[in-house]
């Protein structure tokens, strides 16, 4: 795949609570109300959203599937318009891509389909310094982020996330099985920078691509989008957003 390389190493010891079997009414709430915090874009420019993916192994069982998903998201982003869309992914032996700023999110989705697993350790540290370094340069919108694991240190992922709330790039954190240790790191991640943590699983995916969408629509127009979008969950969205309360 084109796109620079990030080479910055991330931590490498995991941590392994206990955990939930899926994602509550509580935690789609959540989520709804944490979308909130997304940046919308400024003076007619358009709003940026980091699209990132574990591209390891361990998601191979899934990973035609999940391709879909995220592929029939991307055609809802460049559907909402004005917004612009990276696709960050991790894979093998330190291998971490990004590529570069696209309005023609078509071209995200020819890429992705492309990538296939490797084996290898998870690297959501540099994900999450990539996505810091981005909105010093210009800032970001929102970091969204579907994985299975993780294999790094705990306090470091927590670290970054803090910044990246400092910073008003909220984290959507999106789990894909049952892993205990990615589920307590996402759920960090996802509080510490203002984002939500949700859990999906094959039967889920319908409403995790619908909740992709609401968030790509307020990215990209913000309220007026929203308003003019018709899906029950941009709706569900919107009652948030007038509601008052304020993220997490």
């Amino acid at each position: 795949m084109p796109g620079r390389d990030i080479t910055d190493k991330g931590g490498s010891k995991p941590v392994v609570p206990g955990g939930d079997a899926q994602s509550s009414k509580t935690d789609i709430a959540d989520f709804l109300n944490a979308a909130r915090t997304i940046a919308k874009p400024v003076d007619g420019g358009g709003g940026r959203l980091i699209f990132a993916l574990d591209a390891t192994m361990s998601r191979q069982p899934t990973w035609d599937a999940a391709c879909m998903l995220q592929g029939e998201m991307f055609n809802a982003v460049g559907r909402a318009g004005g917004l612009n869309v990276q696709l960050v992914y991790f894979r093998g032996f330190g291998e971490c891509r990004a590529s570069k700023w696209v309005a023609d999110t078509t071209q995200l989705r020819d890429l992705m389909v492309r990538i296939d697993c490797r084996g290898g350790h998870t690297q959501i540290a540099k994900v999450l310094k990539h996505a810091r370094d981005e909105t010093v340069r210009k800032p970001v919108s929102a970091l969204v982020f579907i994985g299975d694991a993780m294999e790094e240190n705990i306090d470091k992922l927590c670290q970054l996330a803090g910044e990246l709330g400092m910073r008003k790039v909220p984290c959507f954190m999106f789990q894909e099985g049952g892993d205990a240790a990615a589920q307590t790191a996402f759920r960090e991640i996802a509080r510490l920078s203002g984002g939500a943590y949700l859990r999906f699983d094959g039967n889920a995916a319908g409403a995790l691509l619908n909740l992709l969408k609401a968030v790509a629509v307020y990215a990209s127009g913000g309220m007026t989008a929203l308003q003019q979008d018709k899906s029950r969950e941009s709706r569900l969205l919107l009652e948030q957003l007038s509601g008052g309360k304020g993220g997490k």
